[in-house]
Formats: structure tokens, C-alpha cells, sequence
């Protein structure tokens, strides 16, 4: 087993700007979905929740088995001091800044568009920083908020397995690379659905599944990515799992949305439900091993989009909302509606990013970004300016 960095993993940059750009897209469509959201289209769609349903049974498992295999690689660059170091800035402090200041546009649209308040946006703000409800969830953020918080907790694990228990890693690496295996991975998510009460805390959910199961793909992102045999495998099975995996998502949804009743509990929401789970798994399998196959390749634009993802990902939902806010109010045709909203926020996001975030160290920081390199005229003033101090 290679447990050393040989080179980049181009395939997981490309994967994850897919993966934020598909985040982006199913944001843009909750305006016209069945479930509440803070500001709604006129007309809601039973095809748009279908879509929710069928996007959601692999979206956030993806983003998190993504951060599981960057972990394993994070692993490799020091103790546990830079490791916390790396998180905080990444994670915490991008969570933190966006709480105290750009959501409270969010909470300030729910709040308006739900009749709960009628002034300003400036008049809404000392209610949105009482401490005692201020949200430390951060809205869509919350993928950062436990995303911090599950490394924290898988970090003691997975030091031990790239240190004292690589034997054991290299033997679960050889029973997970079996095709019936690595597909059955997410067969304890029916015992936990069947064992624990739905109100219960622990099944507290968003972006499709329960906050703690993500746990668990953090935990296969890590494995999966350990062992080569388990991604040749990957690589092999790459369509056979995307095509039965969007299958089964497919039907699922049209399932658990359309055809069965969500009040209680029958054969047909347990089938549905069943084939959610292992539907949404095999998508990310078949994701994963299309651009292990295909895009494991470095381009200036992918450049770009690695440096861009993490600040695109924070800002989108309140541009989205901020957007929509007042395109909704135009009466256009909702198709058109729709495209003029996701168009003008993806626009306005990369121009934030391009010319107030990325191009201030400040910014990036609170952005959680690198600080950035100085310009290229600067570096080439430099040069030129060099040979005359020697001389």
C-alpha cells in the first residue's frame, strides 16, 4: 500500500468544483421546489422537488467523501498543531466571518419574505446579532461548521491508521476493494434509519441526510483513498456504479416524492428510501471513477477554479437570495426567471471573488484562502530594479 503523496490529485480538483457548481445549481432551483426555503416563486413544481430529491442522494455524500480523501493526504504534512491550524483557518474562520456579516442578508430575506419583520435591513441587524439566536450554523455553511468538527474527531483514527496501524489498513483496504463490499459500504444506513426514531436529535438533517452520517463518508473518503486496489476498482466499476447509481437515485425519487405516501411508513417508502441510500453511494463511486479515468490532468483553469471554490461556495447562497429577491418580483416566465437568476448570481459571485476578494490578502484570509503571490508587473519590476542596487 502507498501511503505517500506522489503528486497532486487533479481528479479530486476537478470533482470538487463539479461538486460546488452542482451545490450552486440546486440552491438556484429551491426558489420553485415543494419545501419551504426563505424566499418562494409564485408557483411551485413536483418535477423541481423530484430533481431535490434525486440531487440530494449524492450531492453532500460526495463533498464529504471529497474531504475525506483530502484528509488523508492532510495527514502526511505534520502533527497534529498544524493540522488544527490548517482547519481553523480554513474552516472555522470563513464560517465565523460569513455568520457575522453576509448571512444576516439571508436571515434578513427569510425573516421579511415570512412576515416576521417589516423594517430595513439595517434596522433588522441588532435583532440578528442577538448572541442568544445568532445563527452559528452558518445557513448553507454548515457543511464547514462539521466538517471541522468530524476531522477533529476522526483525526486520532486516522493518524493511527497512517502510522502504527498501516497493517490493518492495508488488510481493509484488501476486503473494501471487493466489488460487493465497497458497494454495500452504506448498509448500516438502513440500521440506523430502522433503529432510530426520525424526531430524534441524531437524525437532525440537511442536505439530504442526517448531520451524523456524514461522519461515515468522511471515514470512506479517507479509506477509499488509502489503497490503490480500492481505486483501480473504483476505476474499473466507473459505469456500471454512475449508471445504476443515478438509476436507483432517479427512482427513488420519483418514489418518495411522487408515488408514496411520506406520512407513513409502507413498503413503498422503504424501497424508496433503500434505494436512495445505495442509489446516491454508487453515484459517487461512478463520479469518482469518471475523473479518476478522464480528468486526472492540470489546466490553468483548473487552477482558477480550486483557488475560486471554497470563496464561490461561501458567498453563493446569499447572492443567490439577493438576486432572486428581486427577480422573483419581475413576473417573467419562470424558465426565464429561473436562467436570469442563476446567470446574474454566478456572474456577480465571480466578480466579488475576482476583484474585491482574491486580490486582497486581507480577504483572503477571511476567506480562508493562501495569501496570494505579488502581480506579475510587480514581480518583473523587482527583477529589472535588482541588477541596478548590485551594481
Amino acid at each position: 500500500m502507498e501511503t505517500k503523496t506522489v503528486q497532486r490529485r487533479f481528479d479530486l480538483d476537478w470533482l470538487r468544483v463539479f461538486g460546488i457548481l452542482l451545490v450552486f445549481v440546486y440552491h438556484s432551483s429551491r426558489f420553485y421546489n415543494v419545501e419551504d426555503w426563505t424566499i418562494k416563486n409564485n408557483i411551485w413544481y413536483l418535477s423541481v422537488e423530484v430533481w431535490n430529491s434525486f440531487s440530494t442522494s449524492f450531492m453532500m455524500p460526495l463533498m464529504f467523501v471529497i474531504s475525506g480523501a483530502s484528509l488523508f493526504y492532510a495527514l502526511g504534512k505534520g502533527g497534529f498543531g498544524k493540522f488544527f491550524k490548517d482547519k481553523v483557518l480554513r474552516l472555522l474562520i470563513p464560517l465565523v466571518v460569513a455568520v457575522l456579516t453576509h448571512i444576516s442578508l439571508q436571515s434578513y430575506i427569510w425573516d421579511k419574505s415570512h412576515g416576521l419583520f417589516s423594517g430595513s435591513y439595517f434596522q433588522f441587524l441588532p435583532q440578528y446579532f442577538n448572541l442568544a439566536t445568532l445563527n452559528w450554523n452558518g445557513a448553507h455553511l454548515w457543511y464547514l461548521k462539521y466538517l471541522f468538527l468530524f476531522s477533529l474527531i476522526l483525526y486520532p483514527l486516522f493518524r493511527w491508521l497512517k502510522g502504527r496501524g498501516q497493517n490493518f489498513l492495508t488488510k481493509l483496504g484488501g476486503w473494501l476493494s471487493r466489488t460487493g463490499v465497497l458497494y454495500m459500504l452504506t448498509f448500516p444506513f438502513l440500521i440506523v434509519y430502522s433503529l432510530v426514531d426520525a424526531d430524534s436529535p441524531v437524525m437532525t438533517s440537511n442536505g439530504g441526510y442526517p448531520y451524523i452520517l456524514y461522519l461515515w463518508f468522511i471515514l470512506l473518503g479517507f479509506l477509499i483513498t488509502s489503497d490503490q486496489r480500492i481505486q483501480e476498482k473504483i476505476r474499473q466499476l466507473r459505469w456500471v456504479s454512475l449508471i445504476g447509481g443515478l438509476l436507483l437515485a432517479a427512482g427513488s425519487a420519483v418514489l418518495i416524492i411522487l408515488v408514496a405516501d411520506q406520512e407513513t411508513i409502507t413498503p413503498t417508502i422503504i424501497i424508496g428510501f433503500t434505494m436512495r441510500i445505495f442509489g446516491g453511494w454508487l453515484s459517487v463511486l461512478g463520479f469518482l471513477g469518471m475523473c479518476m479515468q478522464a480528468l486526472n490532468f492540470r489546466t490553468p483553469r483548473l487552477d482558477y477554479a480550486s483557488e475560486a471554490v471554497l470563496p464561490f461556495y461561501i458567498l453563493h447562497q446569499t447572492v443567490l437570495l439577493a438576486v432572486g429577491y428581486f427577480t422573483l418580483q419581475w413576473g417573467l416566465p419562470d424558465v426565464l426567471e429561473w436562467t436570469v437568476t442563476l446567470a446574474a448570481s454566478f456572474i456577480l459571485i465571480m466578480v466579488i471573488y475576482e476583484f474585491i476578494v482574491r486580490r486582497f490578502n486581507v480577504l483572503r484570509f477571511l476567506f480562508g484562502m493562501k495569501p496570494g503571490v505579488k502581480p506579475v508587473a510587480a514581480q518583473t519590476k523587482q527583477t529589472q530594479l535588482e541588477p541596478a542596487v548590485r551594481r
